[in-house]
């Protein structure tokens, strides 16, 4: 006679928990908006980069590209260009525009961290989790803004779209690029994606991730966040580590699934 099939998911013996029950190990974190406040640099940098394309600033034409940049914050910002440029070498010259403008901001320090955040990366690795800082710049401007803020060894892994293939969010493949060049965890449902955009719940989701957490202190508010997948909505990223650490964040989606955490 064959087994039944077990009808319910296995207890691990030694940990005591079942599959659905695993611990995030890995978190993946969104840079401006979530762990860096930019106060609008985005925007300005934006500005520049359209006036060197001879868009008006006050024109009908600059305000519909701008409300275009806002409502796709978290994107890859190549991306972005190509949808309101449409020729590949107009994208790349508002690119560039747009990131030596960026870098000229974050150099004349236009940029802090959220408050808390520093902080709570350290908790989180104190607390034995892998963390990853993810951006939807260039290298380049990733690498002034952590130059800027001392935060150079502050992770063990940063990532912007080129690192993964160039495809940023809503492509979960910045998360999926964590997962495979840390090997931190066995699971993708042991990964927690946080950040502040529609379009970083959405990577999230895609991702697979067990977690998927938005902040209020960047482009988004709550119903955008839950509309496209937060399982958990927090003021600001200084409550992840003590979500994180709650033995009902990182279970199956009924727990996951509250009104606010």
């Amino acid at each position: 006679m064959s087994a039944q099939a077990p009808t319910q998911a296995t207890t691990n013996v030694t940990t005591g928990v079942t599959p659905d029950q695993r611990r995030v190990g890995l978190v993946v974190l969104d840079m401006a908006g979530t762990t860096v406040a930019d106060g609008g640099l985005v925007e300005q940098a934006f500005s520049a980069a359209a006036g060197e394309l001879g868009v008006e600033p006050g024109s009908a034409d600059h305000a519909e590209k701008l409300d275009y940049v806002r409502a796709t914050m978290g994107e890859s910002k190549i991306s972005v260009f190509r949808h309101l440029f449409g020729e590949e070498s107009l994208a790349r010259r508002a690119n560039t525009a747009f990131e030596k403008a960026y870098g000229e901001l974050v150099d004349g320090g236009r940029i802090a961290p959220v408050p808390g955040a520093r902080e709570a990366v350290e908790a989180l690795r104190a607390d034995g989790l892998t963390v990853v800082l993810t951006t939807g710049f260039a290298r380049v401007t990733q690498d002034a803004i952590l130059e800027a803020l001392g935060w150079r060894d502050l992770v063990e892994l940063t990532l912007c779209p080129a690192d993964a293939g160039g495809r940023g969010r809503p492509y979960p493949d910045m998360v999926l690029s964590a997962f495979l060049r840390t090997g931190a965890v066995a699971d993708v449902r042991e990964v927690a994606v946080v950040g502040d955009t529609a379009y970083d719940m959405t990577s999230g989701v895609r991702a697979g991730a067990g977690v998927v957490a938005g902040v209020l202190t960047g482009a988004h508010g709550e119903a955008a966040l839950r509309e496209h997948g937060a399982t958990h909505v927090l003021s600001s990223v200084a409550e992840l580590p003590a979500l994180l650490a709650s033995p009902a964040a990182p279970g199956s989606p009924a727990p996951l699934a509250r009104e606010r955490t």
